[in-house]
């Protein structure tokens, strides 16, 4: 059998969209000499359409559009596709999660998803029906075992869909998935595989979708575990591979993989992923940021440079009175070694207008109170709002996730934007990341990123000689942990304050508002913040190291 992995980016609720996509790559598969052409999890939909499901109408179009999909591509090879089919009767009105066959011109068979997550980014049991019972499904000839992306990562559940795929008389297990990026995922994907002891293709999607960004990294193993194909990750691709010229045989254990690309580079990659793809889906042709001096706007308008090209990105200086020159004249050099718009616009009348309207609001005011500060950077926002509703695309925002989990920023101010590139990235990434760059990507070579940028302490810049108030090397890791989920009792043992631990899981729990109101984030860790975090804004509960 040559079996042909096609993985494709889709986009929820583009069904018409969708469905030429994958009409395209069955025809790449066919001129490729495919048997068979396999895509992924919803890929008719997109994933992860949500809500969407709830629209009898988006139901209807797909199942049409799987129908057409099969005549058109009647001549072969053989596909098997995610989509969605109805359950008759569902007071909730969800559908089924379907692997369906497409063969001489019809459905000739369909496999339901079983195992339905609904943990951090997943809320499927909201949606979907699992499947009652799994059985084999004959392509081209030979009995799959069909399975849709969280069947295959089956340890914590009491149904075990490729044991009973396996047992069933299943000669290959064939995984549809669409499985989000996070660091260290292509390893944990493989070693789940593994696990099933069993020749299997692996099949993920490409590109994003909102916060989640598809990584691609499809793959094949043998009986022995062994990769024996694997396509590139965040790049659109379908590859053929003979599973005739390598039979599944019992043999060593697998051998060590090659070495791995890079954190850096595989994060960053993926950054530009998430970028590119908000901005093509959104129609939005161009992106505005303030470029303020500071590592984070500098590593966000490196990201926006590569995801969309220098033309399209237009970044703003907007310095006030407590502005270090040095930090304008670094925004401007950083724009253009990387070749991006820039101009400057000082705030100071702005300020001058506000202090006239607000006086008393903001004359002698203690050192504690953040008023003025705030003030200040409403008003960049205001001045960056005006340039994107004037010359239309979209606010990148500039925050990080240390000081969106710790609230150390200015709702409808610094926090204000669309998509936040950098809001899984804690203080200590963004550094890591920016000299990454600067050292191995940068348009000019080291240096694109001024030293200024990279050796002065981060600055909010909104009053006399203001640093942030954070060490940030010991708290950064102190925060994710947090974040995470680790035990307050844990993190004592560790070595670490109980003190400290307690200020920043209050500090954490005061910022709940403000995330709430905040722009997607990108996801790259296994825990972040947007759909995966459902904590109530409303919430007395205190934990206790």
């Amino acid at each position: 059998m040559k079996l042909a992995l096609a993985q494709i980016d889709a986009t929820a609720g583009d069904v018409r969209g969708n469905a030429s996509r994958i009409l395209e790559a069955i025809d790449e598969a066919r001129a490729k000499g495919a048997d068979v052409c396999v895509l992924p999890e919803l890929a008719v939909v997109g994933y992860a359409p949500h809500d969407l499901l709830l629209r009898a109408e988006l139901v209807l179009e797909a199942v049409e559009a799987t129908r057409v999909i099969a005549r058109e591509a009647a001549a072969g090879p053989t596909a098997i596709l995610g989509t969605v089919e109805p359950v008759p009767g569902d007071a909730f009105r969800r559908v089924r999660n379907v692997a369906a066959v497409l063969e001489g011109g019809r459905v000739v068979a369909a496999r339901a998803k079983t195992l339905l997550p609904s943990y951090d980014v997943f809320h499927e049991t909201r949606h979907f029906v699992p499947a009652a019972r799994r059985e084999p499904a004959l392509v081209a000839g030979r009995r799959l075992g069909l399975l849709v992306c969280e069947d295959m990562w089956d340890e914590p559940y009491a149904v075990h869909p490729p044991a009973e795929l396996l047992a069933a008389g299943a000669e290959r297990l064939v995984v549809l998935s669409a499985s989000p990026y996070r660091r260290g995922v292509l390893e944990l994907r493989r070693r789940h595989a593994r696990r099933h002891r069993a020749p299997l293709a692996y099949v993920n999607g490409v590109g994003s979708q909102d916060e989640l960004i598809f990584d691609g990294g499809s793959f094949v193993l043998d009986g022995a575990g062994r990769v024996i194909a694997s396509l590139p990750r965040f790049e659109e691709c379908v590859r053929v591979v003979d599973l005739g010229a390598v039979e599944p045989e019992p043999g060593p254990e697998p051998g060590p993989e090659p070495e791995p690309e890079p954190e850096e580079r595989e994060i960053f990659t993926a950054l530009i992923a998430g970028i590119r793809g908000f901005a093509r889906k959104n129609g939005l042709r161009c992106a505005f940021l303030g470029l303020s001096g500071g590592v984070d706007s500098a590593l966000v308008a490196a990201l926006a440079r590569e995801a969309l090209g220098p033309s399209a990105v237009h970044a703003l200086a907007l310095p006030a009175r407590y502005t270090d020159p040095r930090s304008t004249g670094s925004a401007r050099a950083l724009a253009a070694n990387l070749g991006i718009g820039f101009e400057v616009l000082p705030v100071e009348p702005l300020l001058g207008a506000a202090q006239d309207v607000l006086g008393p609001l903001l004359d002698g005011a203690p050192p504690a109170d953040t008023t003025a500060e705030n003030v200040q950077a409403r008003l960049r926002a205001l001045v960056l709002m005006a340039h994107v509703n004037r010359r239309g695309g979209f606010l990148l925002n500039t925050s990080n996730k240390t000081e969106l989990a710790l609230g150390y920023g200015t709702l409808y101010g610094d926090m204000a934007g669309g998509l936040a590139p950098i809001g899984d990235l804690p203080k200590t990434d963004v550094y890591r990341l920016a000299r990454f760059y600067d050292r191995a990507l940068a348009p000019r070579g080291p240096g694109t990123i001024p030293p200024f940028i990279l050796e002065r302490p981060p600055t909010a810049e909104l009053r006399p000689d203001q640093v942030d108030p954070f060490d940030y090397d010991r708290v950064a890791p102190l925060a994710e942990a947090i974040v995470e989920g680790a035990p307050l009792a844990d993190l004592v043992a560790r070595g670490h304050a109980p003190a400290e631990i307690a200020r920043l899981d209050a500090l954490i729990r005061r910022a709940e508002p403000k995330r709430f109101q905040g722009p997607i984030v990108l996801k790259v860790a296994p825990t972040s913040f947007g759909r995966g975090r459902l904590v109530p804004v409303t919430n007395r509960h205190v934990r206790r190291p």
